[in-house]
């Protein structure tokens, strides 16, 4: 058994992982908020005994928006604030990496492991994001090697240790579902390459270690099924053909990294890690097919198995691939993140000074509300083409896509109009949509309400234009752009 000696020059180096897996991970730590890290601060922004129930209406489950709750009761809601545990996940990857790729394949393996998820660009930008998939990432990695650790090397004192990661994993992210079938499918297989007297056991300690984490989720199951019925992520397009075409790649390349362990337990270990990983991700873009809900970030499940197998290869291969991936972390050190994700902070800091508590903010994009309320002063309300807006720290996804298909302004847009007094100001915040990032469903919809609403309160002669902001530039998630009016005078208008 490979043990994890810890020599001064050992904490040396990692402690210099550390440090310039930090320095490149800060660099837009207090950038502004978009869509996403929005809901996630308003939602953390509840009494924690609500977040569970406040839950059917987003589609997530809890531990992420509870932790980031008694984070921010702590630390406040700054970008920085919202955004430090996701640094923090991202650089205990680090270490947790070497442990894994050190203990399963040697510490060469261990520190080709470490030093790509020092650099790698998907925890580079998953750290600066006020969001679950940082988490997500570290306990990718640590539940895939208890896996390896317990199945494939017969460690089982680790068989408790996954069963716990892998139920605190479904309460993180969905997706783990998807990590259960491909763990489930890589102890089938093996149990069928295990001796007779072998697999009754290792039946058994998966009976318990899958049974555990099943019995664990069921209490949120009534939940999740409310979800899965009312949410869901209209959102989201079918998954590309690459998908597919990434899963068979993984296939092969599994197929091929099986031969190079150096004794049986390796190759159990890289037999397991494989089809583990390959189920995952085909299960993942077979269901996407079905019900659509397939986004890059998903895939910090994915982190685990991927980083073990990459380590373990390219140790394998010999001084060639020790090279290789020196030259693969010097490429990702040097990655350029986007630009802001969004113009949301700037908008809104311009809007800020001419509104007034009382006045109606507008936006076409329903879920950008809960990223507008965070920035913009107190005592606004709030509006979208999904009608007033009760609590504008929470998007409510509950059958959003088939409401969105039935307002129009005339419904929904009129009476908010008819019902704000002169001298009152509305804000009109909407996404600029000219690029291939509006096709999904609810996208397109919000395009088109977008173009209905502009030219609605344009054309309403009761309202005075006070000021417009475009975007100079288009941000890596969402540009917004704003059109502030004023009431002129009362009376109704008809669309």
């Amino acid at each position: 058994m490979r043990r994890l000696a810890q020599p001064a020059w050992t904490l040396t180096a990692l402690l210099a992982l550390l440090a310039l897996s930090a320095f490149l991970r800060t660099r837009a730590l207090d950038a502004s908020l978009w869509i996403d890290e929005g809901i996630s601060a308003g939602i953390a922004s509840q009494p924690a005994g609500e977040i569970p129930e406040l839950l059917r209406q987003d589609g997530s489950p809890p531990a992420y928006y509870l932790l980031l709750h008694a984070w921010t009761e702590l630390a406040g809601t700054s970008e920085a604030a919202l955004r430090f545990p996701s640094l923090v996940f991202a650089l205990l990857v680090i270490p947790a990496a070497l442990w894994a790729g050190w203990s399963l394949f040697g510490r060469t393996a261990g520190w080709i492991c470490a030093a790509a998820a020092a650099v790698l660009p998907f925890l580079t930008l998953h750290a600066q994001e006020a969001r679950m998939y940082a988490l997500v990432a570290l306990l990718s990695v640590l539940a895939t090697a208890s896996f390896a650790h317990a199945f494939a090397l017969r460690r089982r004192r680790y068989v408790p240790a996954f069963a716990g990661l892998l139920a605190l994993l479904l309460y993180t992210h969905y997706w783990a579902l998807f990590f259960a079938l491909g763990a489930l499918a890589g102890l089938g297989a093996l149990v069928v390459a295990a001796a007779p007297e072998e697999r009754r056991r290792l039946v058994l300690d998966g009976a318990l270690a899958f049974g555990f984490a099943a019995i664990a989720f069921a209490f949120w199951v009534p939940t999740f099924t409310f979800q899965l019925e009312h949410t869901g992520a209209p959102w989201s397009s079918p998954p590309p053909a690459a998908g597919l075409v990434a899963a068979v790649a993984l296939a092969v390349a599994a197929a091929i990294f099986v031969r190079l362990g150096v004794d049986a337990g390796e190759r159990r270990a890289l037999l397991a890690l494989g089809v583990l990983a390959v189920m995952s991700l085909g299960s993942a873009w077979v269901a996407a097919r079905v019900e659509p809900g397939w986004a890059l970030r998903y895939l910090a499940v994915l982190v685990g198995p991927l980083l073990l197998l990459g380590g373990a290869a390219l140790v394998r291969i010999g001084p060639p691939g020790v090279v290789a991936a020196a030259a693969i972390s010097c490429a990702w050190a040097l990655h350029v993140d986007p630009g802001e994700k969004s113009n949301v902070a700037a908008i809104s800091s311009v809007a800020a000074t001419s509104l007034e508590p009382g006045d109606l903010v507008v936006s076409t994009q329903p879920e950008q509300v809960p990223v507008l309320a965070h920035y913009l002063p107190d005592g606004l309300r709030f509006a979208t083409p999904l009608g007033p807006v009760a609590d504008p720290a929470v998007m409510d996804w509950r059958d959003a896509l088939s409401r969105l298909r039935t307002t129009q302004p005339e419904l929904t847009l009129a009476p908010l109009l008819d019902s704000l007094p002169a001298g009152r100001r509305v804000l009109l915040v909407a996404p600029e949509t000219g690029d291939g990032r509006w096709s999904a469903p609810w996208t397109r919809l919000v395009a088109l309400r977008s173009d209905e609403w502009t030219l609605a309160l344009g054309a309403d002669p009761r309202f005075r234009l006070l000021q417009r902001e475009v975007p100079e530039a288009r941000t890596a998630r969402t540009s917004l752009r704003l059109t502030l009016y004023a009431k002129a005078r009362e009376g109704r208008h008809e669309f």
